[in-house]
């Protein structure tokens, strides 16, 4: 398990104390180095202090015994820089009354920050100031680490979602929250909603810039296990001090790796990513425009591309993604909650999009060897239209799954313009007045279909092969005589005349109303 950081001041924030202050600190070699850590300060008169250091002190001396010997001086730097101190610093007095100027070059040619204190200055003081501060700074981050753990561990055991848990994160963080694969794939967002579609614009650009430093509050934390790394947890923007980022960080990175090893492998970082992604833009909870920065920064190409939605009922996401990969297609592939598996190519705007679609669904069947149907909406070119896309897509994969047995004679892709009546019956099924009318249609036949629970099959498939007597007395493997017992007493139920086209037709739509509302 990994401990808390070290907690530091920096060079520069030990010079802004009131204390140190009064005795009216210069900088005087090293300014380029004022933020390297101090984790202790030394008061050290030795020339050889070097030997006594672990690194990131600050040592304090008055110089008395370098005075004169311009080599001792020069040593004496050149062994604190080998000794990895944070900094030197010299109050000036009988010793030297200004700075030495071998000191001062020999610090400047090692990036050895050498302050000078003009005043008289009780090292004791700064000794004591700078020792409480960082006690409290290491007091104060044990405490925190202690207190983001138990927040975050008490969300994994309670069986919390991954997204709570970096929700969790970006709280204590102040900053949006990204994960990415080792590709820098965005897996997962947390944050204000803004900030982060701010940081997603651009992603693939910043993600991968030097200027993405942690000196810039962008702090990284490695995700993985048992030798291998499969992702990066990434605070963006975070304003607290370098510290306390990269505790939150390294929090973040246990929390993530344990939450996925008790999660188990039911679906990878990259399949959730598209589901929530592509479950979003169906639903329209969010605008799809603000969806936008998050399928770029998940891999989508979306400049001047053409999107073309497809649906596949009962279809395994893993053998779809696959198949996008062996047809070199760029798309998302999503189960969704209502067991249909959505796709969303994205094709360059020269590209044949019903071309691609066909291909797309033969080589699918071939790799299940099987029918697979597949839905497809038209390709749409502007993102804002991708939802509608979508929708249709899954309205036409409904209607061609309520075909009844033996009427299964759709194409390979099948469209809106291939679904005819049972996809118009299934866009009202909710519609108050289309349930009335399917339920005074029906009422005869469903009132008794205990009784008698072959006949709604038998209508079903006598008015689905265009009341061919012949073909439903073989789909049911009945005799003609017995399917026209059937069929006289269907009608005797719902009083109709089945040979009459206006009423059959009647009795077809409800029976296709009531057969969507059952599903």
């Amino acid at each position: 398990m990994t401990t808390a950081p070290d907690t530091a001041l920096s060079v520069r924030q030990v010079l802004t104390l009131e204390r140190v202050l009064a005795g009216e600190p210069e900088v005087v070699a090293g300014a380029g180095h004022l933020d390297r850590p101090v984790r202790w300060v030394h008061v050290a008169e030795a020339a050889d202090v070097g030997v006594m250091l672990s690194g990131g002190e600050m040592v304090l001396t008055t110089g008395v015994l370098l005075a004169g010997d311009p080599d001792a001086q020069t040593e004496y730097i050149r062994s604190l820089h080998r000794a990895e101190a944070a900094a030197v610093v010299l109050g000036l007095g009988r010793a030297f009354p200004a700075a030495p100027d071998v000191m001062r070059r020999a610090a400047e040619r090692c990036g050895l920050p050498m302050v000078v204190l003009h005043r008289p200055f009780p090292f004791a003081e700064l000794t004591e100031e700078v020792q409480s501060r960082l006690v409290s700074s290491k007091f104060a981050a044990v405490s925190l680490s202690e207190s983001v753990r138990t927040a975050l561990t008490g969300l994994i055991t309670s069986g919390a979602p991954m997204q709570r848990i970096l929700d969790e994160i970006a709280g204590h963080a102040a900053c949006p929250v990204v994960v990415t694969n080792l590709a820098h794939r965005v897996l997962a967002t947390a944050g204000e909603r803004s900030a982060v579609d701010d940081v997603l614009r651009d992603w693939e650009r910043i993600a991968r810039q030097a200027g993405g430093s942690e000196g810039d509050g962008w702090i990284r934390a490695e995700l993985g296990g048992r030798g291998e790394r499969w992702g990066r947890i990434v605070l963006c923007g975070h304003r607290g001090d370098a510290v306390t980022g990269r505790l939150l960080a390294d929090r973040a990175a246990e929390a993530v790796v344990l939450h996925r090893m008790l999660a188990g492998p039911a679906h990878t970082w990259e399949e959730e990513s598209a589901q929530s992604l592509l479950t979003d833009l169906v639903t329209g909870v969010v605008p799809a425009r603000q969806l936008l920065p998050r399928a770029r920064a998940a891999g989508l190409p979306v400049n001047r591309r053409s999107f073309v939605p497809l649906a596949v009922r009962d279809g395994d996401p893993a053998r779809l993604d696959r198949v996008l990969r062996l047809l070199g297609l760029s798309g998302l592939v999503a189960e969704l909650a209502d067991g249909t598996t959505a796709v969303l190519l994205s094709l360059a705007r020269d590209q044949d999009a019903e071309a691609l679609a066909a291909h797309f669904a033969a080589r699918l069947r071939h790799e299940t060897g099987g029918p697979a149907t597949v839905a497809a909406a038209a390709a749409r070119h502007d993102w804002d239209d991708v939802p509608g896309g979508l929708r249709e897509a899954l309205h036409v994969a409904e209607a061609a799954a309520d075909t009844p047995v033996g009427q299964e004679d759709h194409p390979v892709v099948v469209r809106l313009r291939d679904v005819h009546l049972r996809g118009l019956v299934r866009l009202l099924r909710d519609d108050p007045h289309v349930q009335s009318f399917a339920e005074r249609e029906l009422d005869g036949l469903l009132c008794g279909a205990e009784s008698d629970p072959e006949l709604l099959p038998v209508l079903r498939t006598y008015l689905a092969t265009g009341r061919n007597k012949s073909r439903t007395a073989r789909l049911h493997h009945v005799s003609r005589p017995a399917l026209y017992r059937r069929l006289e007493a269907i009608e005797a139920r719902l009083a109709v005349d089945l040979d009459d086209f206006e009423q059959a037709a009647s009795v077809h739509i409800a029976l296709l109303a009531h057969d969507a509302q059952q599903r």
